[in-house]
């Protein structure tokens, strides 16, 4: 054990796929986290069939390795009977320590099935600001929480401070970076209905944008890296578990990169091992690295538009007539390396596999087989690699498993919360950037700001309903505590909170009218039960929802329901913003679509140009039982021109 740190921090590795299991268990990682084949919030990974989690899941254990699952999916109102028999199959079958969930709803359903495991609020739950620890750990009774990658280690430590004895925190310490907030990020879903709260994400933050005539990857973040500074994570107490990114990563980068934080954790005093480490991390095919926001006296950006954001480790670039290109390579390449040429959005695409070993600037031909050319320049990238060396260490590991045995499962059907119907008046909110007094609409809403809270006259003041930011970030905490005490002085009384544990910044909510809100992403009845459990009194449902979802919703709810039908929904909400991007100016997708970006409080929002827009089913909603109705009004730039489109998101389409 390093002498410099205060515990034992676990390395907590991904796999997404059987060689990636057994490559960090060669490795001597702590723990592993995975994911069944659905329910998880990265479905683009192989993942696991239940015999075969089963199986890995004891060979882990005879080593002393946990594991966790995640089961970190948004679940849709008809996936609850299948979700908690996948969880019940995990209890009788697999035996993992902890499932890791973002949906409360999935909470609900492990206590129904009894699971004996630990519970651990994913990222993707938002749990960002120090009172909204206790809180989780007093109310829902988790283990742990997995704070955002956006954290300073000052932020973490205080954290850890809030943090009560009977929970602890786990903190990512390398791999990809999302540039939305985890929870946050809508983008995928609204061009789409690919949502990355259910792992289906399309990346369309990965591509090239155009602002003022400049072409740029504007929002594709270089992956977030650690490194040497774990030495201070290590000395926070309350951090069990250092987190690496990539469950859709392949055994080379698991084992490079959990050897090399072991070395570090282990070792780090030692200069040579250090280095070691170092060298193993930057051949570990990810993308080039920065430290974030990890050091708040020196933050760095982790969007630099002038260099490669793509993942795998850059190896050249194409060269020669486009029937028979060719790349030199930096580095050597061995049979069965997997390369892929140019970045996935552009024309020429496409994936190879090496044939021959090739020495350090060595040319080796890219033989397609006929698929389309790459372009001149195109780079290429080393994205998987199998040695030898490595493949021996796994089929050692592999050949000590247990044969796989059946799983036989029991039939588990959910049980519902009781239905309560309300008749009352439907509400309309018009919720608006400005204050009370002069906003031109004279709006039922406000979202909360120094402005907002300024402006609210006494008088006005019960009629309001404050919104509560989607975000409150630990050094942001106390900012938006004092805002909520000088309404409440002034005597609002309603509230809109955007994530659960909001509530945890009121001293006193009970005789408070306080209400989920759609970024708390509800999207079943459990969810629902749990927030009403909690103290709400109505929620909004999530607004990725599909139609069908929503009515089935609307008849199993335990609570009021609201709805966003219309206005300006954010693509994003970051906490970062790339250098040469302007805000409230245009921005174009390579499909013409555009956007801007817009700064509220310490947060970026990216808004498209064409507005949510379901208000010609308002009637049919309401006979639904939908009972307040949400418009979002945002100030849009004089440079943006709104697009006359159709605004319906998931309603026709469904949500994936």
């Amino acid at each position: 054990m390093n002498k410099n740190l205060d515990h034992q921090p676990a390395i907590l590795a991904p796999a997404g796929n059987r060689a990636s299991f057994l490559a960090a268990l060669a490795a001597g990682a702590d723990a592993i986290y995975c994911g069944l084949k659905s329910m998880s919030a990265r479905m683009e990974a192989k993942n696991f069939s239940l015999a075969e989690l089963a199986q890995l899941v004891g060979l882990a254990h005879d080593r002393g390795v946990k594991v966790y699952v995640t089961i970190n999916a948004l679940l849709k109102p008809d996936e609850l009977d299948r979700t908690g028999q996948l969880i019940d199959d995990l209890q009788r079958h697999v035996h993992p320590d902890a499932l890791i969930v973002q949906d409360l709803g999935v909470l609900a359903l492990a206590r129904q099935a009894g699971f004996d495991g630990e519970i651990h609020l994913s990222t993707l739950a938002n749990v960002t600001f120090p009172k909204a620890l206790g809180f989780v750990a007093r109310k829902l009774a988790v283990d742990r929480a997995v704070v955002p990658r956006e954290l300073s280690i000052d932020e973490i430590r205080a954290m850890a401070d809030a943090c009560p004895k009977t929970l602890g925190l786990e903190a990512f310490i390398h791999g990809a970076l999302c540039y939305g907030v985890s929870g946050r990020c809508y983008w995928s879903s609204y061009m789409g209905g690919k949502s990355g709260l259910r792992g289906r994400c399309v990346q369309p933050c990965r591509r090239h944008y155009r602002q003022d005539g400049k072409h740029a990857r504007a929002f594709s973040c270089q992956d977030f890296s650690v490194d040497v500074l774990v030495k201070i994570l290590g000395q926070v107490k309350k951090v069990l578990a250092w987190k690496i990114e990539g469950r859709k990563k392949g055994p080379h980068y698991v084992y490079y990169t959990v050897t090399a934080y072991r070395m570090l954790r282990d070792q780090g005093g030692d200069a040579r091992i250090k280095r070691d480490a170092l060298g193993l991390l930057s051949q570990s095919l990810g993308r080039e690295a920065t430290h974030y926001q990890f050091l708040p006296q020196r933050p760095q950006k982790p969007i630099d538009t002038r260099r490669q954001t793509a993942s795998g480790l850059f190896m050249g670039k194409v060269q020669g007539p486009p029937k028979n290109p060719w790349v030199v390579v930096r580095q050597a390449l061995l049979p069965g390396d997997v390369l892929r040429v140019g970045y996935e959005d552009e024309s020429g695409h496409t994936i190879c596999r090496v044939t021959r070993f090739v020495p350090k600037k060595g040319r080796y031909p890219l033989n397609l087989g006929g698929k389309k050319a790459p372009s001149p320049g195109a780079p290429v990238f080393l994205t998987d690699r199998r040695e030898k060396a490595l493949e021996t260490m796994m089929a050692d590991v592999e050949a000590t498993a247990a044969p796989p045995a059946p799983i036989i499962s029991c039939r588990f059907t959910a049980k519902l919360p009781r239905v309560e119907v309300n008749s009352r008046r439907p509400t309309e909110i018009h919720v608006s950037r400005l204050p009370y007094r002069v906003s031109n609409r004279n709006p039922l809403g406000m979202w909360l700001s120094e402005m907002a809270a300024a402006n609210l006259g006494k008088s006005a003041a019960t009629d309001l309903w404050i919104w509560l930011p989607p975000v409150v970030w630990p050094d942001d905490e106390e900012r938006v505590a004092g805002l909520l005490r000088q309404c409440l002085e002034n005597g609002a009384r309603q509230f809109v909170l955007n994530m659960p544990w909001q509530m945890a910044l009121f001293n006193r909510p009970g005789g408070l009218n306080l209400w989920a809100g759609p970024f708390c992403n509800a999207a079943n009845a459990l969810c629902l039960e749990m927030l009403k459990t909690l103290g709400f009194a109505g929620a909004f449902v999530s607004p990725e929802l599909g139609e069908s979802d929503i009515l089935i919703l609307c008849r199993q709810s335990p609570l009021p329901l609201g709805i966003v039908i219309s206005g300006h929904w954010p693509l994003c909400i970051s906490r970062t913003l790339a250098d040469d991007m302007q805000l409230r100016v245009p921005f174009d997708s390579p499909r013409g679509e555009q956007a801007w970006v817009d700064q509220h409080g310490p947060d970026y929002w990216i808004f498209p140009n064409w507005r949510l827009d379901i208000t010609e089913k308002r009637t049919f909603l309401q006979q639904a039982g939908i009972q307040m109705f949400a418009h979002l009004d945002e100030p849009v730039p004089p440079a943006v021109t709104l697009k006359n489109r159709p605004g319906l998101w998931n309603w026709k389409i469904g949500l994936k």
